[in-house]
């Protein structure tokens, strides 16, 4: 009998132990309610910007028959590159993503705002053959390609000559190829924040760079004196004329694109006397409604009917330089004038609600638009796969599996601040005004087993908002980051609460968020009210992405 007595005890603490580590999330749901999103418009007529909301930054596009396909830059997250198509420029849906295995996106240790910068995807008709060209920071300059995206790319095939950043294809029309890429200026630089483009001649049938580079724009443009941060490359061709087209001026509110033009690529290149040809930096009231700023990085497309567009990163601040949310994903026509394009007239603010050309309104879109507007999801984990938003930090290990009960996270002996991969997935945050929720189940038996929401920005910039235990009783507890920790609040639940599964939920409103929790089908108990979220903001910040919800499980809380 005794010897009964001490197994079930045994046992007891084992399966204590076990469910300690383990967290089961029965959902999620994510409601956004931005008010520049309340507009009655018509959908068989008008389209929102941004057409991507939420940290979708760097976008770029090419056009092959009458379907367009959209990369944007993922930095450390895992699978890299986000990939979308759409046929009518406005109802974009995820096509998975570009690097989907960790032999292609290597990302161990780097910081969150490392990993893939400005991605760009290209068509060569001559091979019939998509290319993806990209930096990985902490790997180098590659490529991948293939003949269908939705199959898979291939491996990476890297380029040492690459020496800097946004490297970029262009395939001429009788298929020879080109590379143009940021770089150091030659011979060093004569102010700080000066760089250069070069460009590299390619070899399509043996995948390799020809030769050396040439160095076809030093510094910038002549907007400002001493222009910084010329980027972000993509050559064109209309007609007689190759487009070289840039962004300029880094990427805060001084960000701009520019442009030049040559009939050779590899110059001369006259600069465009309306440069900046897209900008939302000077000359627009402050206080305009639906405010757009920081607009540049841009991309260029043709449609079959002849016009042209361009998409483009913004940005929706709530108040002064802050947001939450990111670098959006905008789309503008594209008007020539005298052999020149521009995307935006100069003291003109970017629209929120756009009218669609005749082409487009051909196309019915019955499905609804999760990457624009006012949207609510829910994911109950129950079909066995992550739908396309689930986004992981780093090169994730097999720490979850789905149960009956809902999606089961392996709790690991790594917090958010580590600079390694989490046991958490992520969703952006899409809206200023939003609502996160979720419910889980979670037996912690110690004050560094933690199981809840986290809101990221980076390793140092979050909140971590869960269960935990504290003086031997669980506790609801949220700690906001900014450089250091900080306990905002919390609650201890009694015995009947800490058995119940928990619901926690997060409202956001610009820049302050509230705090909520509920034990079982119980009412709503406010945890925190009016916290300043600020630290999620990149210009508080520092670094490239927005803030991301995540589902999260650790054995370090700290």
């Amino acid at each position: 009998m005794i010897v009964k007595t001490i197994l079930a005890a045994m046992l007891a603490a084992l399966s204590l132990s076990s469910n300690a580590q383990t967290a089961t999330f029965k959902s999620f749901s994510y409601k956004g309610n931005d008010t520049r999103f309340n507009k009655s418009i018509d959908n068989s007529k008008q389209f929102y910007n941004p057409i991507l909301a939420g940290f979708y930054p760097d976008p770029s596009i090419c056009r092959v028959g009458d379907t367009f396909y959209l990369v944007n830059s993922s930095f450390s997250f895992y699978p890299g590159v986000p990939l979308s198509t759409s046929k009518d420029l406005v109802n974009w849906k995820p096509l998975g993503h570009v690097l989907d295995r960790k032999s292609q996106l290597p990302l161990t240790h780097q910081r969150i705002s490392g990993g893939i910068f400005a991605p760009a995807i290209s068509y060569n008709q001559k091979n019939k053959t998509f290319y993806m060209i990209t930096t990985n920071v902490g790997a180098g300059n590659f490529f991948v390609k293939t003949k269908d995206p939705s199959k898979g790319w291939s491996e990476p095939i890297y380029l040492p000559k690459v020496n800097g950043i946004d490297p970029s294809f262009f395939f001429d029309k009788n298929g020879q190829g080109y590379i143009v890429h940021n770089a150091p200026v030659d011979g060093g630089a004569d102010y700080e924040g000066q760089r250069a483009i070069r460009i590299f001649k390619f070899d399509v049938n043996g995948d390799s760079i020809i030769g050396n580079h040439t160095q076809i724009v030093r510094g910038g443009t002549h907007v400002q004196k001493n222009p910084i941060w010329i980027e972000g490359p993509h050559l064109f061709r209309v007609g007689k004329y190759y487009y070289l087209m840039c962004a300029e001026g880094g990427t805060c509110d001084w960000h701009s694109e520019v442009i030049f033009r040559a009939t050779n690529p590899m110059g001369p290149w006259i600069e465009c006397p309306n440069n900046p040809i897209l900008t939302q930096r000077t000359g627009l009231d402050p206080k305009r409604p639906d405010i757009v700023t920081s607009t540049g990085h841009a991309d260029i497309v043709q449609s079959k009917s002849g016009d042209w567009w361009a998409v483009f990163l913004g940005c929706r601040p709530y108040q002064d330089d802050f947001y939450n949310t990111g670098r959006d994903t905008y789309l503008l026509p594209v008007t020539w004038k005298n052999g020149w394009p521009e995307i935006l007239e100069k003291g003109k603010a970017v629209p929120t609600v756009l009218s669609k050309t005749d082409w487009q309104k051909k196309y019915n879109v019955a499905d609804v638009n999760h990457m624009t507007g006012n949207f609510t999801y829910t994911d109950n984990f129950k079909d066995g796969t992550l739908d396309n938003r689930w986004i992981f930090l780093r090169n994730p290990s097999d720490f979850y599996k789905f149960t009956d009960g809902g999606l089961e996270i392996n709790a690991k002996a790594v917090n958010i601040s580590q600079p390694e991969s989490p046991s958490a997935i992520f969703v952006r945050q899409q809206h200023n005004t939003f609502t996160a929720e979720t419910e889980l189940t979670f037996n912690p038996s110690d004050e560094h087993q933690l199981a809840g929401l986290v809101l990221l920005q980076n390793e140092e910039y979050n909140f971590v908002f869960g269960k935990t235990m504290r003086d031997g009783k669980s506790v609801v507890t949220l700690k906001r980051s900014e450089r250091t920790n900080v306990t905002v609040a919390s609650a201890t639940l009694d015995n009947s609460e800490s058995q119940q599964p928990l619901r926690l939920k997060v409202e956001g409103d610009g820049r302050y968020y509230s705090f909520y929790y509920a034990a079982g089908n119980g009412a709503w108990k406010l945890l925190a009210s009016g916290v300043d979220a600020v630290n999620l903001s990149t210009h508080q910040s520092g670094g490239f992405i927005g803030a991301c919800i995540g589902l999260y499980a650790t054995l370090s809380n700290k």
